[in-house]
């Protein structure tokens, strides 16, 4: 097994954001528009807030977003503000976020394996993604992945790459059908059912830039040289700099119709294995050695030995939840 240091992120609190997600009245056919009947019924997410948490202060620009569903596609509309509006890649599959960008990531079955990642800038070009694993639990990015049949459009009020134009923001909407996404698991049928819930999160990278002859530049740090450090603002803070801890995304609840769901207790459960999963990790970087037994997990169950662990709890419903020594958590 390779082991290395995984870092505890700074949310200690289990409180992800939760998003009831009501039924379609139409299909989208989108053009980046979000003031239109279609959206009525879709509320805003509260607005995007720094991924460290919130000892960083309120992003200095507004974003937000709303979703939809019918039988064949989730929607997404996201709207962000701000007069910096650039892009320079216009190859699919490029890494978007050198620019600014809108991301989400989708995590059907909660186990924090497999899940899609999605990213877009001003220009409508798109990466799509699918990731084994989190890095930190030596995932890979298998960037030949494509959501099949996605289809994207942008909104700009404004110009794009004209600093001199009355710039205000620039919206995208997203049509997600369940194709593709059915490959990362949590599926009991062709499309989600009312009461099903995926993991999601939304990210916005925004860089620092300077307006030089006319043109946007990344503002550089005098003592290095190179940029400063790109802003990044989420739905759901995982408290460091790094999206990928989707035990900390938001709950995405597909509803019939005006209901509303709570998180289900055994995603409470979860996280009380994953408080061991970092515990473990950390002793074995200290040690070498996966400790047997720790102090405060009390009905945990752990078993370890030299190449890992899993540590598993009772369910409500009588089945066990577990957590391996790669982060993936399952229910027997």
């Amino acid at each position: 097994m390779n082991s290395y240091r995984i870092p505890t992120p700074g949310i200690t609190v289990f409180d992800p954001p939760a998003y009831q997600c009501r039924r379609a009245r139409e299909p989208l056919t989108p053009d980046g528009n979000l003031d239109k009947a279609f959206w009525k019924d879709a509320p805003w997410t509260a607005d995007f807030r720094d991924i460290e948490g919130e000892g960083k202060g309120a992003p200095r620009l507004r974003t937000r977003a709303k979703m939809l569903w019918d039988d064949r596609a989730l929607y997404v509309g996201a709207e962000l503000s701000g007069g910096e509006i650039w892009g320079t890649v216009t190859k699919r599959d490029a890494v978007i976020f050198t620019d600014n960008d809108f991301e989400l990531f989708i995590d059907p079955d909660s186990d924090t394996h497999v899940y899609a990642e999605f990213e877009m800038n001003v220009l409508n070009t798109v990466w799509d993604l699918l990731l084994t694993k989190p890095y930190r639990d030596n995932g890979r990015a298998i960037t030949g992945f494509d959501i099949k049949g996605i289809e994207t459009a942008v909104k700009v009020d404004g110009e794009i790459n004209n600093p001199l134009a009355d710039n205000r923001s620039w919206s995208a909407e997203i049509v997600i059908p369940y194709e593709s996404i059915r490959e990362c698991g949590g599926f009991e049928g062709d499309t989600p059912r009312a009461g099903n819930f995926w993991r999601m999160n939304f990210s916005r990278v925004q860089w620092l830039v300077d307006i030089e002859a006319g043109k946007y530049r990344k503002r550089l740090n005098p003592a290095t040289g190179k940029p400063f450090p790109e802003d990044n603002w989420v739905w759901a803070p995982t408290g460091l700099v790094n999206i990928h801890y989707p035990e900390l995304w938001g709950f995405v609840f597909f509803c019939a119709g005006d209901e509303n769901y709570a998180i289900p207790a055994a995603e409470t459960l979860k996280w009380k294995l994953r408080q061991v999963y970092y515990r473990m990790h950390a002793a074995f970087d200290e040690t070498g050695v996966f400790p047997p037994s720790l102090p405060g997990a009390e009905g945990v169950t752990i078993r370890s030995g030299e190449f890992g662990f899993t540590a598993s709890v009772p369910a409500p419903d009588g089945s066990r939840i577990v957590i391996y020594t790669d982060g993936r958590v399952e229910r027997r």
